[in-house]
């Protein structure tokens, strides 16, 4: 595998993205290493929230919901995922599976960090992802947040807006990744911020994972990943995790999703389920501060109900 490594000079400029970055050494399962990044913020000993974000973003994504869950005196991390961000980046599409993607984040999450009695924070792939980590590994979560999110098995069809924002992908000769985030927000992004999330990706040969993603989506019964996410499903619905949903007001992507999470998760009975306004698919980038608030006080509730 053909790894590459965006230049830090990359990064030097952008808006409101104070924190260091640090790194891990994973195993890339193809009999060499690569490196994941992250940032943190918030007390060291405090309640720990992993945030993860989706395609085509990086962690400057949360960088609103970091501040406050610092201020409420929780613990924020925020891994790029790899092939995104500071996070190194296989060279080919090929390099990229859903199966791949779960097995980095989990070394990242239990085997470097060790991490205990988290909360999952998942928008996007970083729900497809932490969804499976929350189902296979129960005894390290302690809560869940699903944003604009879902763990699809390809049982059912994709909405007609996500397979035009995959043919969109799949043909771009010139993949233009702050575009497509700005395009899935609701409110005006400024050239800055738009920048900020061009900023991983010097040139085409960085855009593997961005490129890679859409395809990995299960979208028929006979994908690769369709019976480990349906194993998923079936623990998750025996599971009384608690479980909150924090969906947009909109997002055409996944606001079918809602509802179906707080029909089949027990841990979801009872909670105080948040609709985010005036936000899109990134409600992150939208409502970040809002959305920040709304984990704050599920971390912080007694008995999460």
């Amino acid at each position: 595998m053909r790894v590459l490594t965006t230049p830090e000079e990359r990064f030097e400029a952008i808006p409101g993205f104070r924190y260091s970055p640090h790194h891990v050494e994973l195993s890339d399962q193809d009999g060499g290493t690569l490196r994941m990044a992250y940032v943190a913020a918030g007390p060291e000993h405090g309640p720990t929230v992993l945030l993860l974000h989706g395609e085509p973003s990086w962690s400057f994504l949360y960088r609103d919901v970091m501040s406050v869950l610092a201020e409420a005196g929780i613990r924020a991390i925020a891994p790029d995922l790899v092939g995104f961000g500071r996070s190194d980046k296989p060279s080919e599409t090929g390099d990229h599976s859903y199966a791949r993607h779960v097995e980095w984040l989990r070394q990242f999450a239990f085997d470097m960090l060790d991490l205990r009695e988290l909360t999952l924070v998942g928008q996007d792939w970083g729900g497809l992802l932490g969804l499976r980590l929350l189902a296979e590994h129960p005894d390290r979560f302690s809560g869940a947040v699903a944003a604009n999110t879902g763990m699809p098995t390809g049982d059912h069809d994709m909405p007609e807006v996500w397979w035009r924002f995959r043919r969109a992908v799949e043909r771009a000769e010139t993949l233009d990744v702050g575009r497509l985030v700005a395009g899935g927000c609701a409110r005006p992004m400024s050239p800055e911020v738009r920048a900020a999330y061009d900023a991983p990706f010097p040139d085409e040969s960085y855009k593997a994972g961005p490129r890679a993603m859409p395809g990995l989506v299960p979208t028929s019964p006979d994908d690769p990943a369709t019976e480990a996410n349906r194993a998923a499903w079936r623990a998750l619905t025996a599971d009384e995790t608690p479980v909150l949903t924090a969906f947009s007001d909109s997002d055409p992507i996944t606001a079918s999703m809602g509802p179906v999470l707080r029909k089949l998760l027990p841990g979801a009975a009872g909670q105080r389920h948040a609709t985010i306004a005036e936000a899109g698919h990134f409600l992150q980038e939208d409502a970040g501060v809002e959305l920040g608030r709304v984990v704050a006080e599920f971390v912080r509730r007694p008995n999460r109900t």
